[in-house]
């Protein structure tokens, strides 16, 4: 090693990463995330600068949790900004520090986001780990006046290819905006592509944030799936995302709008990534009582694919 690099290593830190698939349980499947442990020191510039290094749609940055007892405090950045709250950096950051401590057949975490506390359970079958969380907000239905053949539009197909049965396109939220829009089967899915420009100018925005386009339907490659789905955020510097738990959350709000499921509890597998040669699978429950969404939680497999250190 030359003096000149030992003297710029010896004025920086060096900090423990790895990369996780999350959302599948085999490694290169699911959505990659890579996780900085030992955080302390980086500002918000240097946190977004080497989430454009990493270059993958999240990277998630481990801090000190500010109560007793919670696991860590967490902050996510994509490689254009960061994110309040987001399921599989959620996922995988809790698998991740459960590697990293005694292994259990169930480990219990609380992780500090900037949307608030999320809760967590992680359960291990041999080497596969699968983690669940609580959502920390449930989703809301927002106004959106754009119509469907806009949308189509935006996604290179026609509106007649734009939603099925009595599903229609949506806005929602449950921390991380999404229009929700339905199409009429894995062939109009698969020939969906985002005009990042055009969508920009249709999409809505809540409290500044373009909403992105969360595009799903009925018909599944899978046959244990309830829904097929494709995640595109231009606006995030993600032109398609292979497995997106916010998204999932923020859909189950239009599954109970538009399917109208009874009391209790109902599960649903949403696969995703299929498109872009990542298959992922996304487990979302919804509790309902009343003819409401009391709960929910999302849950997926995460596994470890790489590790190193980061001189920054």
């Amino acid at each position: 090693m030359s003096a000149t690099l030992r003297r710029a290593r010896s004025v920086t830190s060096a900090r423990r990463y790895a990369v996780y698939d999350v959302f599948a349980d085999q490694v290169l499947a699911g959505n990659p995330l890579a996780i900085v442990f030992d955080a302390d020191g980086l500002d918000d510039g240097a946190m977004q600068k080497i989430a454009k290094e990493f270059n993958l749609s999240e990277t998630v940055f481990v801090l000190p949790p500010e109560a007793p007892g919670h696991a860590a405090a967490m902050r996510i950045f994509t490689p254009g900004r960061e994110l309040p709250f987001a399921g599989h950096p959620t996922v995988g950051t809790a698998v991740a520090l459960s590697d990293g401590g005694q292994p259990t057949d169930l480990s219990i975490l609380v992780l500090e986001q900037k949307i608030g506390l999320v809760r967590c359970a992680v359960s291990r079958e041999g080497d596969a780990a699968f983690a669940e969380f609580d959502l920390p907000r449930l989703p809301e239905r927002l106004d959106c006046e754009v119509d469907k053949a806009s949308f189509a539009a935006a996604l290179g197909l026609g509106a007649h290819e734009i939603g099925f049965e009595n599903h229609v396109p949506q806005l929602w939220t449950a921390g991380v905006p999404y229009v929700t829009v339905p199409v009429a089967g894995l062939d109009a899915s698969a020939r969906a592509r985002c005009d990042g420009a055009l969508w920009a100018e249709i999409a809505p925005q809540v409290d500044g944030i373009i909403a992105d386009a969360y595009v799903y339907c009925r018909e599944t490659v899978g046959h244990d799936c309830a829904f097929h789905a494709r995640m595109f955020a231009p606006y995030l510097g993600i032109p398609e995302d292979p497995a997106t738990g916010s998204a999932a959350a923020a859909f189950a709000g239009a599954i109970h709008h538009f399917d109208q499921p009874g009391a209790g509890s109902h599960r649903y597998w949403i696969e995703q990534g299929i498109e872009m040669g990542r298959p992922s699978r996304i487990r979302l429950e919804i509790d309902v009582e009343g003819g409401a969404i009391t709960a929910a939680r999302i849950g997926g497999h995460a596994v470890k694919v790489a590790e190193g250190t980061l001189f920054a």
